[in-house]
């Protein structure tokens, strides 16, 4: 079951909003699917994206896949100790695992993002 405070994209990222912001990580169905997490890569601080648009990757024993914001945002903080540690998103990818936090350049994109009931759904369907 998928936090119910968090929306999520088809991509398997969630986002978790906070005023203005909100942080990003990929979800627990996402590195189950990756696997054993070596390497991630995250963009710098003041880097704005457009919703959709890729803002990094991560490296697994699998396959090396594209992160892709949830909505359009600034970059305010980066979660640094992932690039000593990117396990954290195995051990905990809705807490020490956030990647980035964003300031929101458009809080209406929010609504093309889909609630834990709709998302557990999605990944229900993928499997089958």
């Amino acid at each position: 079951m998928s936090p119910d405070d968090l929306l999520y994209t088809k991509e398997h990222e969630w986002l978790r909003i906070a005023g203005d912001g909100g942080a990003v990580g990929i979800t627990d169905h996402a590195q189950e699917e990756l696997g054993d997490i070596v390497y991630i890569e995250l963009p710098k601080v003041g880097t704005k994206f457009d919703s959709g648009e890729t803002f990094g990757s991560v490296e697994s024993v699998k396959a090396v896949s594209e992160l892709y914001i949830p909505v359009s945002g600034e970059v305010i903080e980066v979660n640094e100790e992932l690039g000593s540690a990117p396990e954290r998103i195995n051990d905990d990818p809705y807490g020490n695992g956030w990647m980035i936090r964003i300031r929101l350049l458009n809080k209406n994109e929010t609504a093309d993002l889909m609630s834990a009931a709709e998302y557990d759904e999605y990944t229900s369907q993928e499997k089958e």
